[in-house]
């Protein structure tokens, strides 16, 4: 998503990427491989045959143009087909392939997952293609991809294989891969709910086009308040990328900073890797020079503004809890007590309220319900601090997830009125 300059060795890149696909637990040990084209049109690849939890830079291979290798292992034996990308594509400069489960599941049912779930990852995903089975390894798996590639297809599915990507750069293939396999993460689970909702062209441009109209300000040199809420805000958005709460392209996360002050987490800038001076200071209607607040910022703007109680939100797209917005069904967090104490009714906002510039996204939050599921993008949730935020975006993740998987198990039994009654009394929640 940055358009910064990158300074980093595709050795470090590669490794880089490659622990960070592993972590997430988007390939295996055995599975998968990255690959970088760079100016001088070496290709610099992840190794054959080496523990993918555990890659080195100096694991890393480069493969010259005239076809000699530099490294202590053999170049991935799926080199032919990144070799044949790159031929059939100028433009891509970095490829993604891996084994996630969900795209596989598609693979091995010989389709591909519809991203027009949501305008993000319908708008990173770019042209999606299908590429015919061929060996793996094989001069004819190249050709079949590289045939899609062509025809100016971004996002592969490989059939009975898994699923090629390619980008502008590794971070840019990277972010295309994470939100192709959110989206059919989604899918999975929407399915196990209900008919599935999708984007239609007016909606996804109405999403596309909103923006966030903030004037530059230099601001004085920040509080000790500000700088504890600035790293409070990295240390949950990291938190929340590897526990797949947050994806490197998706959602925002706030927290107040006085009565016509808040930081926020900045366009177009991978989640993951944010640091403290990345936040955004928004006062009244000026930002912090230099930086670009996220295009949800008035959104968290009007919240602040009609809940005073309202210390921090957050916009974000956990699969379980996502799937709820894709589709007609409720989520009924009256299951246990802990999710109806921390979230009591979980409401439904319909699709585009958040881009509005009036201000009604406030409306559909309040101390008593501090959380709703926004159509088809993700959920909203509001907190008394930070923390406070973070967690309930935990338990209303967890709930969802034990809701679907119930589902599958026999019928969800709610709890009563009279049991909700007795929580409301014991908690205080009235």
């Amino acid at each position: 998503m940055s358009s910064m300059r990158n300074t980093l060795h595709p050795r470090d890149q590669i490794m880089q990427t490659m622990d960070r696909i592993y972590r997430y637990r988007m390939t295996t040990t055995s599975g998968g491989n990255l690959s970088i084209r760079d100016r001088e049109r070496n290709i610099w690849i992840s190794p054959a045959r080496v523990d993918k939890g555990n890659l080195t830079r100096g694991d890393i291979v480069c493969v010259h143009a005239d076809g000699t290798a530099d490294g202590l292992h053999p170049p991935s034996s799926e080199f032919p087909f990144h070799k044949a990308i790159y031929a059939a594509r100028p433009d891509i400069r970095a490829i993604v392939h891996a084994h996630p489960v969900a795209l596989v599941a598609f693979s091995i049912c010989r389709k591909s997952p519809d991203t027009r779930l949501f305008h993000q990852a319908h708008a990173v995903c770019g042209k999606l293609g299908f590429a015919p089975y061929a060996c793996p390894g094989s001069e004819a798996l190249g050709q079949s991809i590289a045939r899609t590639f062509s025809e100016g297809s971004d996002s592969v599915i490989l059939e009975n294989h898994g699923v090629v990507v390619g980008g502008r750069d590794l971070a840019d293939a990277f972010q295309r891969f994470e939100a192709f396999e959110f989206a059919g993460k989604t899918l999975v689970k929407a399915n196990q709910l209900g008919d599935v909702r999708f984007l239609d062209d007016a909606q996804l441009s109405q999403a596309a086009s909103r923006g966030v109209d903030f004037d530059s300000c230099e601001f004085d040199d920040a509080a000790a308040q500000e700088c504890e809420l600035r790293k409070q805000l990295c240390d949950f958005v990291r938190r929340g990328c590897r526990q797949r709460l947050l994806i490197s392209t998706e959602g925002s996360f706030s927290a107040r900073v006085s009565n016509d002050s808040f930081l926020i987490t900045p366009t177009q800038q991978d989640r993951e890797l944010l640091q403290p001076d990345d936040m955004v200071l928004v006062r009244g209607d000026r930002r912090e020079s230099g930086k670009l607040a996220s295009r949800a910022a008035r959104a968290h703007q009007a919240i602040y503004a009609k809940h005073p109680h309202v210390q921090a939100i957050v916009f974000a797209h956990p699969v379980n809890a996502t799937a709820f917005s894709v589709t007609d069904t409720a989520l009924d967090v009256r299951t246990i007590p802990e999710s109806y104490v921390f979230l009591r009714d979980v409401r439904r906002v319909p699709y585009g309220i958040q881009y509005r510039d009036d201000g009604s996204i406030a409306d559909y939050v309040s101390a008593s319900n501090p959380a709703a599921v926004l159509q088809n993008d993700g959920v909203l949730v509001t907190g008394s601090t930070v923390l406070d935020t973070f967690d309930r975006l935990e338990v209303l993740e967890s709930t969802a997830e034990a809701v679907i998987n119930a589902r599958a198990i026999g019928n969800v039994s709610a709890m009563s009125d009279e049991v909700i009654d007795e929580l409301c009394t014991a908690f205080n929640l009235n």
